[in-house]
């Protein structure tokens, strides 16, 4: 269901901005190897199959977060985890989507 949502909105541009205002948090949820080959600055790194066991350390940023990875289907998953257990995020897709706006 999740990966449908990132079709549903054609510019996540406004989200993205209003979550950057409000002070979110980037999660890049990529490889390490992925990581190392670039991202955003200033990101939070935490690969995705980590985020269950890192629950308390994302809820303890106290602010949104934005999850973002290479395409948008990892971050789909973080963000539906992650939303399901009270944490206030979207789905930024690709990590450069983001990246623009920083």
């Amino acid at each position: 269901m999740v990966f449908f949502d990132m079709f549903k909105r054609k510019d996540m541009g406004s989200e993205i901005k209003e979550y950057l205002d409000k002070g979110a948090i980037v999660l890049d949820v990529r490889t390490q190897m992925e990581w190392d080959e670039g991202h955003s600055e200033g990101a939070k790194h935490i690969v995705l199959n980590l985020i269950p066991l890192k629950i308390e350390e994302i809820k303890a940023f106290n602010k949104p977060v934005i999850a973002v990875c290479k395409s948008g289907g990892r971050s789909g998953q973080a963000t539906q985890f992650l939303a399901n257990n009270g944490v206030d995020v979207i789905n930024g897709g690709p990590w450069q989507n983001v990246d623009q706006y920083l």
